[in-house]
Formats: structure tokens, sequence, C-alpha cells
């Protein structure tokens, strides 16, 4: 089940059919992160821990990857109603 997941987050950043939050974009920032560091997380990583958001019930993934650079790191997302991926968080370790 995981595997076929993660290949569907994969795929989704592979065809650009992903957003991105506000949060996600200032932490990129923050920890000086390109929009390609935050591909390469979801396209080397696996999703090491699945979390129900409270308000709606609805699943988020955590996903470990690595940067560009070669530095581990967790992108936080979910599939939204419209079948994209959102991203709510990313985050070096």
């Amino acid at each position: 089940m995981a595997q076929v997941l993660i290949g569907r987050l994969r795929q989704l950043i592979r065809t650009l059919e992903y957003a991105v939050s506000t949060h996600a974009t200032d932490e990129l920032e923050d920890d000086s992160l390109s929009i390609l560091d935050l591909e390469s997380i979801v396209l080397t990583g696996q999703i090491v821990e699945r979390q129900r958001e409270r308000a709606n019930r609805e699943l988020k993934y955590v996903v470990e990857g690595t940067t560009l650079d070669g530095k581990g790191a967790h992108a936080v997302a979910k599939i939204g109603a419209n079948g994209k991926l959102f991203v709510i968080t990313v985050y070096v370790l």
C-alpha cells in the first residue's frame, strides 16, 4: 500500500500537479531550499508517517527524502479533493 501511495505522490510531482502552501513556501525560504529541493524530497523519499488532520479527518503523509545537495528533509503533504498534491510544510532534519 505505501509503495503504491508514494508512487502516486511522485507521479503528481512529476506531472506538476501540486500546490505549495504559503507556510511551506516560507519554510523553504527559511531553510534556503528551492522548489526543486521539495520535488527531490518526494521523488527520493518514502512515507514515514501517516497522520489525520483533526478538523476534517483527512490523511496527510510525512515523506522523508533528500534535497538536491543530499540533506535529509521531510515534506508533509496530502492529496486534495481535486486530486492534486498539496504540500503543507517542509523542513530539513
